[in-house]
């Protein structure tokens, strides 16, 4: 199926690192994918894991250390022509964490909307810049007069539809989306990831989506890369993940979902991932593919041993 679609981000063996000398610290290491035009690419893992520098390292907010970065076949990490990153600005968008703090209180809804726009596209008329505003709060379910106002007058499930607005305004192809709902209310969740899918119904965004709860990822995803310490441990279809979890790492992650039968929540095992587990510095790990397009971090003994075969997982997961 992937060799007939069109690969949109191509990740090779991405590096970021940070600090110099002694506080160098490597977040990243070795990472890579391909994201398909139109898809949804989960990103998931714990804090820390480094999924987020990713997403921000293919925004260029975050210099790359080594590896590549192709998107539409063109490189775009590390120095670009004017012409390059004039359009990774308009295709490529960003919908922030935290709403709260990813809004400049002091400016309002309109200038926050329709900066990007005006950085871009200096000559269009006040009244064509504000027609834009109004389509795209209209379109995250936001009333065209809300562009007078400040950011504090709004709810937190508001302030992240403006966050959205921010980014559709540009009509981007691709939005890596960084863990958008995880400081919302749990009744405003559902809200912002059905707006998020039907927007990618009308338009045909594709979306790299991170986060740290792969019930969301199950609900909201095509694809899952699971992330571990700068590193992807495994990677498979949504639904191929989550009943046929290979790393112990992943189950791990899929132990911690809590369960909607109290019965069932109060008798699971919590599995406990334990990195002592493996032998890497004498048997390096590689990238296998154990089934079809499903691939997972393992040495050539945890193979032999049986490590690569998956177990069916509890598929009670909501």
């Amino acid at each position: 199926m992937s060799a007939e679609r069109e690969v949109l981000l191509d990740v090779k063996d991405l590096h970021v690192t940070f600090g110099n000398g002694k506080k160098q610290f490597e977040a990243v290491r070795g990472v890579s994918f391909q994201v398909y035009r139109g898809e949804t690419f989960g990103i998931v893992g714990e804090s820390g894991s480094g999924k987020t520098t990713i997403g921000r390292a293919i925004m260029r907010i975050h210099p790359t250390s080594a590896g590549e970065i192709l998107y539409k076949g063109n490189r775009i990490n590390g120095k670009i022509s004017r012409q390059l990153d004039k359009q990774i600005i308009q295709e490529i968008q960003m919908i922030f964490q935290d709403p709260m703090a990813s809004l400049n209180e002091r400016a309002k809804v309109d200038y926050i909307v329709s900066e990007g726009l005006s950085n871009l596209h200096r000559h269009m008329s006040n009244e064509e810049r504000m027609g834009k505003v109004q389509q795209a709060l209209s379109e995250v379910g936001l009333l065209p007069e809300f562009a007078s106002r400040f950011p504090h007058e709004f709810s937190g499930g508001q302030r992240q539809r403006i966050g959205i607005a921010r980014a559709l305004i540009m009509e981007p192809e691709c939005i890596i989306a960084d863990e958008p709902i995880s400081a919302l209310d749990v009744s405003i969740r559902a809200q912002v990831l059905n707006l998020l899918a039907s927007l990618q119904k009308t338009r045909g965004i594709t979306y790299i989506f991170i986060a740290h709860d792969l019930s969301v990822m199950r609900y909201f995803s095509d694809r899952i890369a699971v992330v571990y310490k700068g590193r992807i441990v495994e990677l498979a279809e949504t639904e191929e993940l989550i009943t046929h979890a290979t790393h112990p790492y992943t189950r791990a992650l899929l132990s911690a979902i809590p369960m909607p039968d109290p019965i069932k929540e109060r008798d699971k095992k919590l599995t406990v991932y334990d990195p002592s587990i493996h032998d890497y510095d004498k048997n390096p790990p590689k990238w296998q593919e154990m089934r079809p397009g499903h691939f997972i971090l393992a040495n050539e003994r945890e193979v032999k041993e049986g490590f690569g075969e998956s177990r069916e997982t509890d598929s009670d997961v909501e």
